[in-house]
């Protein structure tokens, strides 16, 4: 599925563990381009309803677009999953079918040259998924202290040298203002030990820093938590949770929240809940091959299954 803001990945498998039945009621909680509710759409029309959620208004708007043909059955909001009991609640729903979480940036967040994500091409420092907010990259670079920004780097990047790289944005910070992508890139090449600056690089030395910021601005692994805890209250008897992650601080908090709730937290609720990947799916090669973005994609699957009461 060609889609010129976002390419989804893993769709089929994603359809086939919704288990898609045409009066339910499905959230797409990363909407970006509408790939994944499309597909969801193309299944439940023109019965059911799909809810699909973005942060990013430019998200809202293409998927406005992209789904116009079925627009009778779709709600759009523009949110944050981390309150996902509120928006239902502000639509009088109750309970789901299906929830589906495509974690990470769009293709289009990517590449647009203003959004600041990317090192390739240079742009203001920015990384913000929310253009509403206020707190940016720029911000975290520029005024955290050299303390804090080396522990986002260690937590967020799993970057070995970060206290070097640290060290030298630090330095730098105080003579000139570091405000664009390729000011902090080559920064970060300059922190490296002498042996790394050769470009033969399997993955950008900036790669993982940028990882790490883009985090931090969008606080993306606390909200995922929230999220998903309320995604799971949320789905009905038999309802399926169905996540897809590209980087292991992602994957774990996945991992260990179904597990948490499949294992020993399962007395203290209603339910329990079911891990039906006990491994994650990965794409398959010729995915990858069509779409290079989906080669560190993860899926993970979970039903809720409420307890018999009395």
């Amino acid at each position: 599925m060609v889609n010129s803001f976002h390419t989804p990945v893993l769709t089929k498998e994603i359809c086939n563990y919704l288990n898609l039945r045409k009066g339910g009621v499905y959230i797409d909680c990363t909407l970006g381009g509408g790939g994944h509710s499309k597909a969801i759409l193309e299944s439940i029309y023109p019965h059911g309803l799909l809810i699909g959620i973005d942060q990013d208004i430019e998200a809202i708007k293409k998927a406005k677009e992209e789904l116009k043909e079925y627009s009778d059955k779709v709600k759009l909001v523009k949110g944050n999953f981390k309150n996902l009991v509120g928006i239902l609640s502000d639509l009088n729903i109750d309970r789901v079918a299906g929830i589906v979480f495509d974690l990470g940036v769009s293709f289009h967040q990517l590449t647009e040259k203003k959004r600041g994500f990317s090192f390739k091409e240079d742009s203001q420092l920015d990384m913000r998924m929310d253009l509403t907010q206020k707190f940016n990259a720029d911000f975290i670079i520029n005024s955290y202290s050299e303390k804090d920004l080396a522990e986002i780097f260690e937590k967020y990047g799993e970057e070995r040298f970060a206290r070097r790289i640290t060290r030298i944005i630090v330095t730098e910070r105080k003579k000139k203002a570091i405000t664009t992508t390729k000011q902090l890139a080559d920064l970060i090449i300059k922190a490296l030990p002498e042996t790394k600056k050769r470009k033969t690089w399997r993955i950008h030395p900036a790669t993982r820093i940028f990882q790490a910021i883009r985090i931090e601005v969008n606080r993306e692994l606390e909200n995922l938590e929230k999220g998903l805890n309320q995604a799971i209250e949320l789905l009905e008897d038999q309802g399926i949770v169905c996540v897809i992650s590209y980087h292991s601080l992602e994957d774990r908090i996945v991992k260990h929240l179904f597990k948490e709730l499949e294992t020993k937290e399962k007395e203290k609720k209603n339910y329990k809940l079911k891990i039906i990947t006990k491994k994650p799916i990965r794409p398959s090669s010729e995915e990858v091959r069509d779409n290079s973005k989906a080669r560190s994609a993860k899926l993970r699957v979970a039903e809720k299954i409420l307890k018999i009461k009395g």
